[in-house]
């Protein structure tokens, strides 16, 4: 059985010396034998561990349960000597002891994980010092690491109390107050999870009941102690915290932000206090590269707190070496370990340490320096300048001190009052600080996603260095071997959706996520060429405005490159800004005597019902909120034996917040079930489906142990057959579409056996490297930018030629050839693409000889521009003709992509000339003219009607190899005023949902993608619904519907209650303002639920019998069903009040219903059937026949439809020039005739929406797997 997380205590052990050291000692000082007082060695005197109750300790009837927050965990024995109840220290003896200390051996069981034989080094790390005079309580802080990584973390307390001469007169003890000698005693509170303050502030609460002279049992207490914190629960990820009464001080458990993040309870801003922000830099840099650090401080607290703060700095990244804040004098060995390392000792080892050891980064934090042991400077990279520069700016606009926040108020004379107040500062401070240090991994790390091969799990390290600045190189190299990087890279290529993920997304730029747009080869763009000769101040990027574009004119401004210029020019104020919810308290109820199991017992009951409260009283639509409260309650339920009870918590929460969703536990209750509970739990529907989802889920997520490494990209070492070529191309970044890379096969192997060999592929990656860095350093006059575009790149220069206007080198950029003129460097523009007539090579006489040159006749040029291109002129006449080609359909189809394809071909043709270099590898470059050889087959024209229609086309399936269907599209409206830091940014989204549960979201004011992918299950999405500004319902084929939160652009909802496919979604009408919002679902088998939108529970449900119900639409109160064989109308109850069955006409043939459409105004029914081409339309009152057919011309069958002001949009499939093609039909609605017949999809039209009555979107099934962006007249 799995582990069941525990509460907040692990254990709490109890460390000070010997009994009979310490009557050693005393008696020695009394009788002046010793002037010094020793140092000695300390021992394990107590250890408390969970369980402290149990059931059978009061009765055996039925099995026990598992109290106090327990883990169910492998346990070892612990050896301990046991005092006869004599505590030196608490100055009694038990009645008829003989005084004499005598000892016997106690078996305790502890945690497998304790080491309890370091623990007194750790728990007195500068040796248990016996003095003459009480001193002050002292804390420090530990962390303890097992072989697999996972922390421990511990406070341990020293405190002194007075040795006694134990003896008897009378009965009564005696003692010297001549010459008290003192001792100390460490009491450590172990927890699995980082509470320091919390556990430090438990620990002073303690020291109150035993710092009395004249005590009770001191072992009673400290049990009594411990079995208390045993029982309080850890607070769920989110803005739940769990606060207790500890008699004097109210304790607070702050909740961890996300489940990838520890639980943050130290002050953050202490290295702040303690080192100047470059100094930071350089202890961040040294654990990025994985050095071996020491820390130094006379404090022992200093170092835990430090190297733990550290830690945080650098998340999302992990470190993955020993990690051992304080070392014992003991254990000073550890630091000549090889490895890296963390490690921090006391200051006064440190000539020490730096004289024995070579390579350490040595950080003393008492005076804020950073220093290494082998030279008087430090040899580390520098941080990636502009992040480094941002770092520091955020750093000097922090506000570290206390006093001046709260100057201006007057003091509260209650100490729990002054102890909120510091606390709600500090846990703003440090939101504050996380931020800012994850806004610098951001900025360090933000281009990695650029290089990385998600099929094949590919990180392209190489390239990724040479995009890096030359001054930030030294810094990358050392990064990208550590394990660290790795582990992140592992992480990136799995898609997690961590907070390093949704920092990077919301911090992207609107030209960013334009040119993630397209695929084009990395080139600079002018905008990074200017910056050359430009100053900082004209560096200005411009958003695009936040309404639906027009999109007439920008067509081709999608086609750029991929590389972010700067981070300079990244707006991270979006990503500072992060909404911050409420925070909520849970107070746990007054503790009971935690010895006594029937107490408990109570005590867990109290718990329950005080969460069976708050969540009644919780807000309904603050399901996040709901969430946690199931989560705390399916704990203490767990805890409490009622496992059922559990189970129907944690299926809640399921529903509610899967982000959070304790999978092993719930596994673990699951194989815990009694069998009488078992079968009660398969009585109840809910908790049945719950066991068999979890059951699944656990088998899956051992199934997919397999290796998830992370490869670098190597050159391949033996001959490839296609499949292996086109894995390698894939992972060579160089291209991902299928297609392309076939075509380029046939290339490299044109008259010779159909697989590459190793040095043909070697030197055609070099040669398209050395290209892409040539041009890197091209250098254009300022003359030549001024007419260039800021997004345009250099993609070929020729040699010095001859021309028709003069000599100079001819370059290429994505939009027109123009012309560098040598001698005096100027600029003169051949062409733009678009505007070419004709391309040919010809022949310019020389003296007696013919050189082959290349004419290029333009529409705006009268005379014909003629270069002398002499041996590249073949080349340059293919790349031009594809360049040509490419243009004219992008323009034709208002698809930017077939630009950016013909200019990948082009590029590609120039790198199998230079790869081959023999007579035939014109011809096979030849291979690569994909569209020159396409406008021969299919006509560039597109009908008029179509041309004047289509707006724009894009491409949801960008990033993947091959295309994907689009199977369903939702547009949901933004809302003007919205900032970004709010519940969403208040621009409109496409939502496009691709096959195998990937959703792609559009920011529909630009139409650029905002999010690649969205998960959602693993089956085709049949459905989805914009309920409100905060959510998206989707329904799949896995029968689940998930809701996507549109703030977080995550997934962490699901409803199971379906037990097949989900087909429809429909949102319910609303009677009154403030009545409950209500939506429907429907699925194949012909089940109804109607769900409440606030609550997400089931209002009501009922059975439709019918073949395959796909939709639901509601009408004036009544549900209307669209199923293959049927149209029903069904009152809210689920009763049918009205069945249509297929026309007359259509009865015998093999066809089925496909979409219908309710025109309201008109008291009209439109409907489709799949492989007909027409459409029939019913009267609402008399729904017997349809009163009208509409033919559609070379139709084969239609697949959806929608309204769209006074015109139906009609998808589907037909017949264009002979060819099945995916057709649209724009059909008058008062006259019932077709008004436009649009062909802009080769494969059949899938979905269609409507973007606010202004445009039409159309998604196309895999062939095509565009989207067709349409203007509405």
């Amino acid at each position: 059985m799995a582990d069941i997380p525990s509460g907040l205590l692990e254990a709490c052990v109890v460390v000070g010396a010997a009994n009979d050291k310490l009557r050693e000692v005393h008696q020695s000082h009394q009788q002046g034998k010793i002037k010094e007082l020793p140092l000695l060695g300390a021992e394990v005197l107590q250890v408390h561990a969970p369980p402290f109750v149990t059931k059978e300790s009061v009765s055996s009837e039925t099995h026990g349960h598992t109290p106090a927050f327990s883990r169910v965990q492998r346990r070892r024995s612990f050896i301990k000597k046991k005092k006869e109840r004599a505590g030196i220290a608490n100055g009694e003896t038990a009645k008829g002891s003989d005084g004499g200390g005598g000892t016997t051996t106690e078996d305790i069981s502890v945690p497998k994980d304790l080491d309890l034989i370091a623990l007194p080094q750790l728990c007195f790390p500068g040796g248990l010092q016996i003095a003459s005079e009480q001193r002050e309580d002292s804390y420090h802080y530990l962390v303890f690491t097992d072989v697999f990584g996972n922390r421990t973390h511990a406070v341990v307390v020293q405190y002194y109390r007075p040795i006694q001469d134990v003896g008897h007169q009378n009965g009564h003890l005696s003692s010297s107050k001549s010459s008290r000698l003192y001792t100390a005693y460490g009491i450590c509170v172990i927890s699995k999870y980082p509470y320091y303050n919390a556990l430090r502030d438990c620990l002073s609460c303690l020291l109150t009941q035993l710092k009395p002279s004249w005590m009770g049992d001191f072992e009673e207490r400290v049990k009594e102690f411990s079995a208390k914190l045993a029982l309080v629960p850890i607070p769920p990820p989110g803005q739940l915290h769990v606060v207790f009464n500890l008699r004097p001080l109210q304790i607070g458990l702050p909740s961890r932000e996300d489940k990838d993040r520890p639980a943050v309870d130290l002050d953050l801003h202490l290295p702040f206090l303690c080192f100047r922000p470059r100094q930071l830099l350089q202890i961040i840099t040294s654990l990025l590269i994985e050095q071996r650090v020491v820390l130094l401080s006379c404090d022992w607290a200093r170092l835990t707190l430090l190297a733990e703060s550290l830690m945080l700095f650098i998340h999302p990244l992990v470190w993955q070496h020993p990690f051992v804040p304080i070392l014992s004098r003991q254990m000073l060995d550890f630091l000549m370990a090889p490895t890296a390392y963390l490690m921090g000792c006391h200051l006064h080892h440190y000539e020490e340490v730096a004289a024995e050891t070579d390579d350490l980064i040595l950080v003393n934090i008492d005076d804020g320096t950073v220093s290494s042991s082998w030279s008087d400077g430090i040899d580390l990279p520098d941080v990636p300048l502009a992040a480094a520069e941002c770092f520091i700016t955020r750093v000097e606009g922090l506000q570290v001190h206390y006093d001046l926040e709260v100057c201006h108020l007057g003091d509260s004379t209650e100490v729990n009052a002054r102890r909120a107040q510091r606390k709600q500062w500090q846990s703003k401070l440090n939101t504050h600080i996380q931020n800012i240090t994850l806004e610098l991994i951001v900025n360090i790390f933000r281009e990695v996603h650029d290089h990385l091969n998600y099929e094949h799990r590919v990180f392209n390290s190489e390239e990724f260095l040479r995009s890096r600045e030359p001054a930030d190189q030294p810094f990358y190299k050392k990064v990208l071997d550590t394990h660290i990087f790795h582990s992140f890279l592992r992480d990136r290529l799995t898609r997690k959706m961590d907070a390093f993920t949704r920092m990077e997304l919301s911090t992207r730029t609107e030209a960013y996520r334009l040119r993630s747009m397209t695929e084009s080869p990395r080139r600079p763009t002018m905008q990074e060429l200017a910056r050359k000769y430009t100053s900082p101040e004209s560096r200005l990027s411009k958003r695009l405005g936040a309404s639906l574009p027009n999109l007439g004119e920008s067509g081709g401004s999608l086609v750029g490159p991929l590389r972010q210029t700067s981070f300079k020019n990244i707006q991270v104020d979006s990503g500072m800004k992060s909404p911050q919810r409420p925070v909520r308290f849970f107070k746990l109820p007054e503790f009971p005597p935690p010895l006594a199991y029937h107490y408990v017992q109570n005590y867990y009951q109290e718990m329950i019902t005080l969460l069976g409260k708050a969540i009644s009283g919780a807000a309904s639509g603050d399901s996040s909120l709901l969430a946690r409260y199931h989560y705390l309650r399916g704990f203490v339920n767990t805890v409490a034996g009622k496992r059922l009870d559990a189970l129907e918590d944690f299926q809640n929460l399921y529903k509610t917040d899967t982000d959070i969703f304790p999978g092993e536990l719930v596994n673990a209750l699951v194989d815990s079930l009694q069998e009488g509970e078992q079968a009660l739990a398969d009585r109840r529907p809910e908790i049945k489906h719950l066991i068999s989802r979890v059951k699944r889920d656990h088998e899956r997520e051992r199934a997919r142990h397999v290796d998830e490494g992370v490869k670098r990209f190597q050159l391949p070492k033996k001959h490839m057959q296609l499949e292996d070529f086109v894995r390698h191309v894939q992972e060579s970044g160089i291209v991902k579409d299928q297609g392309t890379i076939h075509r380029l096969f046939e290339a490299l192997t044109v008259g010779q056996q159909k697989q590459v060999d190793p040095e043909t592929f070697r030197v055609f990656y070099t040669f398209w490297k050395e290209t892409e860095a040539e041009a890197q350093e091209v250098a254009l006059p300022a003359s030549a930018l001024e007419h260039l575009e800021a997004n345009e790149c250099v993609f070929k220069l020729s040699s010095s030629v001859k021309t028709s206007h003069g000599v100079g080198k001819i370059a290429m950029t994505q939009r027109r050839l123009f012309l560098l003129t040598e001698g005096r460097p100027g600029y003169m523009e051949v062409t733009k693409f678009r505007d070419i007539e004709d391309v040919k090579i010809s022949s310019a006489p020389f003296l007696l000889l013919r050189i082959p040159s290349l004419k290029i006749k333009t529409t705006l040029r009268k005379e014909t521009f003629e270069v002398n291109l002499k041996s590249e002129v073949d080349l340059w006449h293919l790349m031009v003709k594809e360049m040509w080609a490419g243009r004219k359909m992008a323009d034709n189809h208002k698809d930017p992509q077939y630009m950016q394809q013909a200019l990948t071909n082009a590029l590609l043709m120039d790198a199998v000339v230079g790869c081959l270099q023999s007579q035939k590898a014109i011809f096979a470059a030849t291979k690569l003219a994909h569209f020159d050889r396409m406008k021969l087959e299919v006509p560039l024209m597109v009908p008029k009607s179509t041309s004047e229609t289509l707006k724009h086309k894009i491409n949801p399936s960008l990033g993947l190899t091959s295309p994907q269907a689009v199977d369903v599209l939702l547009y949901t409206p933004g809302q003007l005023g919205v900032s970004s830091d709010s519940e969403g940014d208040g621009n409109p989204k496409l939502w496009c949902a691709l096959s195998d549960g990937k959703v792609v979201v559009f920011d529909a004011a630009s139409w650029s993608m905002q999010q690649n992918q969205v998960q959602v299950g693993t089956s085709r999405v049949n459905c989805m619904l914009g309920v409100d500004r905060q959510q998206v319902w989707i329904g799949s084929q896995d029968s689940v519907i998930y809701i996507i939160s549109t703030r977080s652009m995550s997934c962490n909802k699901q409803l199971t209650d379906h037990r097949s496919e989900v087909t429809g979604l429909s949102l319910g009408e609303r009677s009154e303002k403030y009545s409950p919002k209500v939506a429907y679902s429907c699925s194949a088998e012909g089940a109804v639920i109607v769900w409440d939108v606030s609550t997400l529970q089931v209002r009501k449900q009922f059975q439709v019998s019918c073949d395959r119900l796909q939709s639901v639409q509601l009408c004036n109160g009544t549900l209307w069903c669209c199923a293959r064989d049927c149209i029903m109308e069904v009152w809210k109850n689920g009763m049918l009040h009205r069945k249509i069955s297929l026309p007359e006409q259509l009865c015998g043939s093999p066809t089925a219903f496909s979409s219908l459409l309710l025109y309201h105004e008109r008291e009209q029914l439109w409907t489709a059937c799949i492989d007909v081409g027409e459409l029939c339309v019913w009267h609402l009152r008399e729904p017997t026949k349809p009163f009208q057919r509409i033919q559609l011309p070379d139709c084969a069958g239609v697949t959806c439809l929608i309204k769209v002001k006074n015109q139906i949009w009609v998808g589907g499939r037909g017949w264009s020039s002979g060819k099945s093609r995916g057709k649209i039909y724009v059909v008058d609605a008062q006259r019932h005739t077709v008004e436009k017949e649009l062909v802009a999809h080769t494969d059949c039209v899938q979905a269609l929406c409507s973007a606010e009555d202004r445009y039409v979107l159309s998604g196309a099934a895999r062939e095509d797997g565009k989207i067709a962006i349409w203007k509405v007249e």
